[in-house]
């Protein structure tokens, strides 16, 4: 496979995973009525750009986004990394009583006894860098 092709199919999925999160997000406060804790408005707030961002980078094959978008989803990551930590950390789970109107130590969802909301913002955020730095590691390799 081209070098080309593989950075227009990790943008592409970069783009997509991006987008389901932003659904998923979504789905889960305006379907099932769950509502957002503080720290899942910070992840929301580094998600939600990406799908335009990206999107518009795809359609355009526009490989520069990789970098800045990487600072999106590193920092998204982080936060969505913390959140995780609170709720499965029980050491760390009275930082989340304190989150605002929702503690943020709410389980919504506990798939298998380890997935949660933010268990899948992380796997999206780390999904996108793991493609976003594919991306800049194909584009130096001449």
């Amino acid at each position: 496979m081209k070098r080309e092709q593989k950075r227009e199919q990790a943008l592409f999925a970069a783009w997509v995973v991006s987008l389901i999160a932003t659904g998923g997000s979504l789905f889960f406060s305006e379907v099932m009525k769950y509502i957002p804790c503080e720290l899942c408005w910070y992840q929301r707030i580094f998600m939600y750009p990406l799908v335009i961002l990206l999107g518009i980078a795809a359609a355009r094959k526009d490989y520069g986004i990789a970098t800045y978008a990487l600072v999106l989803s590193i920092i998204g990551g982080g936060f969505s990394l913390y959140h995780y930590a609170i709720q499965k950390v029980p050491a760390l789970g009275e930082l989340g009583t304190a989150c605002g109107i929702i503690p943020c130590n709410t389980d919504y969802i506990n798939w298998l006894g380890f997935i949660t909301i933010p268990f899948l913002a992380l796997i999206a955020f780390l999904s996108i860098t793991i493609l976003l730095v594919l991306i800049r590691k194909t584009g130096e390799e001449k």
